[in-house]
């Protein structure tokens, strides 16, 4: 790695908010004055090194996988992947700092391509001098894929170290390209502890204790749900309270509103709960199948959809071992769009609580698909004769129809001939699970089979 730039009077600074240069220190702590106490709570505590970053112990311990890149003195080109108020950009900082390289920050929601051409030739400039960059790009997923595939020149050839932030999945984000010449971290939803840890820092750093119970302070813990960045901006408005009783949660929710879910209709969360909910019905665990449905639903999730997906769960996942399912899923689905919401909401809860604690069976599905390779695999072979209608005589001449016993008039309604193609040996395609209402079926097919075996032998 390029050795520590110490030039402090010139930089790059980009126009607007589409870059940043920090000439980077951290926090402001190295020689200079204590941040002004009307900055943010956010910015006042934001962490000088790497050791003072809570709830990613995983990446910045001691045998984190970043600590290990600096130990070694090879930083590579990152993709810090995470939800809001993890510390994507603080960690961004803190690593060029220890590494002694340029910090240089974009914005992919406000730079273009000759944002980027400008970063990345004084880069070159720098490099040139023995100075390295770490370009850090916020939001970069929302780079279309040309503007992508432009940093791959710069990063092949050590212009620049490229730490990119972003809430998206990277596999779905970026392009594959780019995804192979960087590595991606996961950074962590700060759990309680973290957050009782930007707590304490920040009583320490007004110098009293926060006006809260201890309820209400697992509360504002709560309400933050993993964003460090959003629980300081709530401790700055309780701070501001004027003093009285501590505040318990109820009165603290009161106060401040909650910090919204984080969900996407047409992002990854979307595509991550609806496979919660799913596989919790799957499981048989109506609980979790209901918490996963009402967090979809607070997070503006159309019950339509919902409605959809769970009609397709009891075709496919309860099947006939519950034949009901599907026609109360239909009626469910039928419900909500003649009441609407919320109303219509109930009877899909209503309908998640039977799926979850219906038998289960995937025989049908399993049948059905292995009927589809069987047809593909079989062509175009003709039915027997014998189960072929003759309304023509030439038809008839042919022998169409010819041999058919009518079942109904067979003892036990079974007359056990074939109804494969000639050419073909039977198959067996549907196995009943033997679960709920498919024992049943189960007995049922395997008299059958044993009378079908006996009169056509």
């Amino acid at each position: 790695m390029a050795g520590r730039q110490d030039e402090r009077g010139s930089g790059d600074l980009f126009g607007g908010s589409a870059a940043v240069d920090t000439r980077h220190d951290p926090a402001g702590r190295r020689g200079r004055p204590a941040p002004p106490r009307t900055q943010p709570l956010a910015d006042r505590l934001r962490p000088a090194s790497l050791d003072e970053v809570v709830g990613q112990d995983h990446l910045l311990g001691p045998d984190g996988a970043l600590r290990r890149m600096l130990d070694r003195g090879t930083l590579a080109s990152l993709i810090l992947w995470g939800g809001p108020g993890v510390g994507k950009t603080t960690i961004a900082r803190l690593l060029a700092d220890a590494a002694g390289l340029r910090f240089v920050q974009i914005s992919a929601v406000f730079s273009g391509v000759a944002d980027l051409k400008r970063a990345f030739e004084e880069a070159r400039q720098r490099a040139a001098i023995g100075q390295g960059t770490l370009l850090f790009v916020d939001e970069i997923h929302r780079f279309n894929r040309a503007q992508q595939d432009g940093f791959l020149p710069v990063v092949e050839d050590g212009t620049v170290v490229l730490v990119g932030a972003t809430t998206e999945n990277p596999s779905f984000a970026l392009n594959g390209a780019l995804l192979s010449r960087c590595q991606v971290m996961v950074l962590r939803r700060l759990d309680d502890d973290a957050l009782e840890r930007l707590l304490c820092r920040a009583e320490a750093e007004s110098g009293r204790d926060l006006p809260l119970t201890a309820d209400g302070r697992a509360t504002l813990r709560a309400m933050a749900d993993g964003d460090g960045r959003y629980l300081l901006n709530m401790v700055e408005q309780v701070l501001a309270l004027p003093e009285g009783a501590p505040l318990d949660g109820q009165g603290l929710s009161a106060l401040l509103a909650r910090r919204a879910v984080l969900y996407d209709k047409d992002r990854e969360e979307h595509y991550n709960l609806i496979s919660a909910l799913h596989k919790s019905l799957r499981g048989s665990d109506p609980d979790a199948a209901l918490y996963w449905f009402a967090r979809m639903l607070e997070g503006g999730e159309d019950p339509r959809f919902i409605a959809r997906r769970l009609t397709r769960f009891a075709a496919e996942d309860v099947g006939m071992a519950d034949p009901q399912a599907l026609p109360l899923a239909v009626a469910a689905w039928e419900t909500y769009e003649r009441l609407g919401s919320p109303e219509g909401e109930l009877a899909l809860a209503q309908l998640v609580v039977h799926l979850g604690t219906a038998p289960k069976s995937n025989a049908v599905y399993t049948a059905y698909n292995a009927a589809r390779r069987l047809a593909k695999a079989t062509g175009s072979l003709m039915p027997p004769a014998h189960i072929l209608n003759a309304p023509t005589g030439l038809m008839k001449d042919l022998g169409y129809g010819r041999g058919y016993e009518y079942d109904h008039d067979s003892e036990e309604g079974f007359s056990g001939q074939n109804y494969f193609p000639d050419e073909m040996r039977r198959e067996v395609l549907y196995r009943p699970s033997g679960w709920g209402f498919e024992a049943e079926i189960a007995r049922r097919l395997d008299r059958w089979a044993r009378l079908r075996e006996s009169r056509q032998s």
